[in-house]
């Protein structure tokens, strides 16, 4: 049988699994790596299914208009926590998500962006309120 180099990795990547875009963030001298959740479809799916999340790896969801926006962790099983973000980068809230529950959590104000990372990963960074997420101009618009 002869082998093809081409036709391997061809299979190869069309088997990987497609999360989409990523985006590199930072939140004072934290980096972060993002993957984009900006389509109707992508912000539905979330981390939903995700058995677990590397140490300053999240997923930033855009919205086409900022507005207070609300999620659950429905068939999630990740512990996370979630920073409701304003248009201009400011963190408006900070709220702690438990797996596979259906509690809401709301933006306290017009979110254009809300910003998913494990459970209690803006505490032990000490990120709060007010603070500015760089990097969000890179950001594609919601869809």
């Amino acid at each position: 049988m002869r082998f093809f180099p081409a036709l391997f990795l061809f299979c190869l990547f069309a088997l990987q699994p497609a999360w989409g875009e990523n985006i590199s963030l930072k939140i004072g001298k934290h980096s972060i790596h993002a993957e984009i959740a900006n389509t109707p479809q992508s912000r539905k799916q979330g981390l939903m299914q995700r058995g677990r999340l590397c140490a300053n790896c999240g997923m930033l969801f855009i919205f086409e208009k900022a507005d207070r926006y609300s999620f659950w962790m429905k068939n999630t099983p990740l512990p996370l926590s979630i920073a409701f973000i304003a248009a201009d980068g400011s963190i408006l809230n900070i709220e702690e998500m438990q797996p596979n529950t259906t509690d809401t959590h709301h933006a306290q104000s017009d979110a254009l962006y809300a910003l998913e990372m494990n459970s209690g990963w803006f505490t032990r960074n000490g990120i709060k309120r007010g603070i500015t997420v760089q990097g969000l101009m890179q950001a594609p618009t919601g869809q």
